[in-house]
This record gives structure tokens, sequence and C-alpha cells, in this order.
């Protein structure tokens, strides 16, 4: 049996891919971890999203069944048999019958109660998309967190070098007589503060990534990218504005709505009447007086309901079913007041926060550097104090970790954005 081109090119690529993984896995080598893979492996196959799909595919299902007839019903039966020899033969009225009925229901309820469904189906589908939104979110969100802890490591591990090299100039300038021993014990102090925050940041990175493993398993584990994860870009707030009633949220309420608006429709059909439609046919036995053979007869029998007292069944029913859609009214509104509310938030932090992080990047974090080094230099002259160059190394740590929390923060603030603003998938 021969093998096609394309089977040879996949078998040679996977055995290609499945030789590089134990090359790296021998090597000790783990892949970086990006947000863009974080974000693929959770949507691949997330429970959530795969419950709804299959909600949403069940009511499809379910709405060609609501718009059928009911099944027709078979008679078959015998009438009119004497007790004594249960004779067919010997009266004239014995009969053998055989019939069909088809129930026809009031109105166009069947038209309407598949419209219910269908709608349904439809809430279900935005369902389906605003879960993904919201899982890519919260991927979004846990994987900066994970990726400010992964940079505030770094961070202190740099300034460690540094408060070192501070401990060891105490020292030395202790051990001359320049300082006292104080300095030296303030200057041990701040390094062990600085180690017991090192451990501080790794107990919360665990913790990102143990929230992270939810949805990506055991590749939250993995080393964090040192890139700066990109976002795609915000819109004006106008016209995220006008693309909420856009979102899946307000989608399915507003589904939810036209299928409660569906069965008010199928309510006021229950005020006609509905249709019972019947053929039968009566087989006769036995002879005529004449000796003749009796004929066979048929039947055909129509059945009305006659909604005559609907004051407590037809209008209670209406009633209800007004009240059910005012109530899913009501609730897309306080959906669309309380995405609204997140909107105007949410955008004003994030313009606020992007105020801060220009500041920071273009005054901050250069004078916090350029101070600690001359608080440095003038230490050693004998100028400044030992306290005045500790809270300057200390600021300068401070400002730098602050830079990176207010960049962190506004990108997770630009997924919530995102969130409501969606994107392409």
């Amino acid at each position: 049996m021969s093998i096609s081109p394309n089977r040879e090119l996949r078998v040679i690529g996977q055995k290609a891919l499945l030789l590089m993984l134990l090359s790296a896995c021998a090597l000790g080598v783990r892949a970086e971890l990006r947000l863009a893979d974080a974000e693929r492996l959770a949507l691949e196959a997330d429970p959530a999203v795969i419950a709804s799909q299959s909600r949403a595919l069940a009511l499809q299902q379910q709405a060609i069944a609501d718009g059928q007839l009911p099944d027709p019903k078979l008679t078959v039966g015998v009438w009119n048999v004497p007790l004594d020899d249960f004779s067919m033969k010997k009266e004239g009225s014995s009969q053998f019958r055989s019939g069909i009925k088809q129930a026809f229901p009031r109105g166009q309820t069947l038209h309407y109660r598949q419209k219910h469904t269908e709608w349904l189906g439809r809430a279900e589908q935005a369902q389906v998309k605003f879960t993904q939104r919201e899982i890519r979110r919260d991927v979004r969100q846990a994987f900066l967190e994970l990726y400010y802890q992964s940079q505030a490591t770094h961070v202190i591990d740099d300034s460690r070098q540094l408060f070192e090299q501070l401990v060891a100039i105490t020292r030395a300038h202790y051990a001359s007589g320049r300082v006292s021993q104080q300095d030296v014990l303030q200057a041990q102090l701040e390094l062990s503060r600085l180690e017991d925050r090192a451990t501080k940041i790794s107990e919360l990175a665990d913790v990102q990534r143990a929230s992270l493993s939810r949805w990506i398993g055991e590749a939250a584990w993995q080393p964090v990218a040192a890139d700066f994860p990109l976002l795609p870009q915000t819109q004006s707030l106008v016209t995220l504005q006008a693309s909420l009633s856009q979102h899946p949220a307000i989608e399915s309420a507003s589904a939810r709505v036209e299928a409660n608006q569906q069965m008010v429709k199928a309510a006021r059909e229950q005020y006609k009447p509905g249709v019972d439609v019947g053929l039968e046919y009566r087989k006769r036995f036995g002879d005529n007086a004449d000796g003749s053979d009796r004929p066979d007869m048929m039947a055909a029998m129509v059945t009305l309901d006659l909604p005559l007292f609907t004051e407590k069944r037809q209008d209670r029913r209406l009633a209800a079913r007004q009240q059910q859609t005012e109530a899913a009214m009501q609730t897309r509104e306080q959906k669309l007041r309380e995405i609204q509310r997140l909107l105007k938030s949410d955008y004003a932090r994030w313009q606020r926060l992007g105020e801060q992080e220009t500041l920071y990047q273009q005054h901050l974090l250069r004078e916090s550097s350029e101070n600690a080094e001359a608080a440095l230099h003038s230490y050693q002259s004998g100028i400044n104090e030992f306290n005045t160059l500790m809270r300057a190394r200390i600021t300068a740590l401070e400002v730098r970790l602050q830079a990176m929390r207010i960049r962190v923060d506004r990108a997770k603030t630009q997924a919530r954005l995102l969130f409501l603003q969606g994107e392409s998938q």
C-alpha cells in the first residue's frame, strides 16, 4: 500500500517535533510562556465554553422539535360484542373499528414555541462569546500579574547586589573608623529586609501560577517571557460606548427578552380553539336479512376546544408571561447599566495610569537613579550620612517596582476594556 506524500511529510514533521521536545527535555530547557500561548491554551478546551456550545446546539435541535405537530393517535377496538358467546357475526351492530386522530394546537402556538426556543438558542450562542471574552480577560489579568512578580524578582536581584555592596562599603568604613557600628547593622538589616521581600514576591508568583493553571494546566509553571505582553489597541470612549449594545452579555439578555415575547404571543393564541381531527374505519360483520353482506362504514370527526372561561386560566397565563417579559427587559437594562459603569470607571483609570506611566518613564526613574548615585558619592566623600544613602537606594528600588506596577496595572485595565470592546477571534 502506497503512502501519500502529504502523509509522509506529516509523519516526518511529527517525528522532528518529538525529537526537538526530547532534546529540550534532555538539556533541561523549558520553553518560555507568552501571553498569546496562555490565551490559546485557555480557549482550546475550556469546559465552560464547551458546555455553552453544547447547550446552544441542544436548543437548536429542541427548536425543531417544538415546531412539530403532536404525534397522531391510532385507535383500534371492537364494539357491541355480545357477552354470551362473543360472536362478532351474531349481532348486526357488532363492529371492528380502526381510526387515526391528529391534534392541531390552538392558533400558531407551535410557531411561537419554536421561535421561543430559537431565541433561547441565540442567547446561549451569545453566552459562548461572553464566556470566551471572560476567559481571555481573566487569563490576561492573571498572566500580567505573574509577569509583574517575575519582573519584580529581577529588580530585587539587581538591588541585592547594590545592597551587598553597601554592606561591604560600610564594613570597610567601619574598619577604618569613618562610620559607627550602627551603619553596618542598618545596612545588613536593609539587606535582610530585601531578602524577605524577595521571598514574599516568590510566594505571590506561585499563587498567580496556581491561578493561571486553572485555564492552562502545567504550562503555568513555565518561565515567563521577559518581553512585556502586548494587547490589542483600545478604541475611544465614544466608540466603546456605541458598541456596548453588541456586547455578548447584552445580546444574550436581548435574546431572552425576545424569547419571552414569543411566549406572550403563544399565550394569546390560547384564546383560540384547538382542533382534533379524526378518521375512522368501521368493519361490520354478519349478513342482512336478505342474505347480502353488510356494508362497511367510516366516520370523520372534528373536536374543538371551547375557551369560554378564560379568567382563571388564559388570562392568568398571559399576565404571567407579560410579567416574565418585563423582568427580562429589566435584567437587560441592569446589565447594560453595569457594563456602562465598568466602561467609564476602567477607561478613566486607564487614562490616569497612562499619565502616571509617562511621569515615571520620563522623570521619576531617571531622577531616582541619579539621586541614588549622587547619595553614594556623597557618602563615600563623607558629606552625607548613611541614612541619606539608604533612603536614596530604597527610593530608587521603590520607584522601579512602582513603575512596573503602574505599567502592569494599566495593561490589566486595558484587558478589562478589551473585554467590553471585543476583538477578532
